[in-house]
């Protein structure tokens, strides 16, 4: 427990200290399409930083497949839908940790399960947060990103089996993302 407070601890000032070098940002998103590079940008800089930590430790890890990197780039591009200022992110992860049941109960939306706009007011940002993976996955696909790609967003907090291999393409390709999501 001390450990993960630590690590959030650690989370919460590197979101508030994030900047992302403009040579470094122009290298990864060369990948994109000109219309995902703009949904890229959208994203809060913390995220922009987070993204291009999770594209690098799949690089060190050896993934080539564009189709991931474009993954790892904008999984969390669903979070710009609303902005997230770093005290409220704070609540979200405490709230993760400590009531996730309320959490989901905050977050819920039956809009968002028919692609709908997300709801104003207060509830804006734990609907974003909460459903964040499929509104990315519809930005993507609007952005012109591949049907993979826009698989592995939609599907980038899924929970996968440990206790069976991997199998298909898409399956180890989102074991990877997920792998190095939660490094980051």
């Amino acid at each position: 427990m001390v450990k993960t407070i630590h690590y959030r601890v650690g989370q919460f000032i590197r979101a508030l200290t994030a900047r992302v070098p403009e040579k470094e940002l122009e290298q990864a998103i060369r990948i994109l399409t000109p219309k995902a590079r703009t949904l890229f940008r959208l994203q809060a800089v913390q995220d922009q930083h987070h993204a291009l930590a999770v594209y690098h430790t799949l690089r060190q890890a050896g993934h080539t497949n564009p189709q991931l990197l474009a993954a790892a780039l904008l999984h969390d591009a669903g979070k710009a839908t609303a902005r997230l200022p770093a005290w409220l992110r704070a609540i979200i992860v405490l709230l993760e940790r400590f009531a996730p049941r309320l959490l989901a109960r905050l977050g819920l939306d039956e809009s968002q399960e028919h692609g709908q706009s997300l709801p104003d007011g207060w509830r804006r940002s734990f609907v974003a947060h909460i459903h964040h993976p499929g509104i990315g996955a519809r930005r993507a696909q609007e952005a012109g990103c591949s049907p993979l790609t826009v698989a592995l967003i939609r599907r980038h907090q899924d929970k996968l089996s440990n206790d069976a291999p991997h199998t298909g393409e898409e399956n180890q390709l989102l074991a990877a993302l997920q792998a190095a999501d939660n490094l980051n």
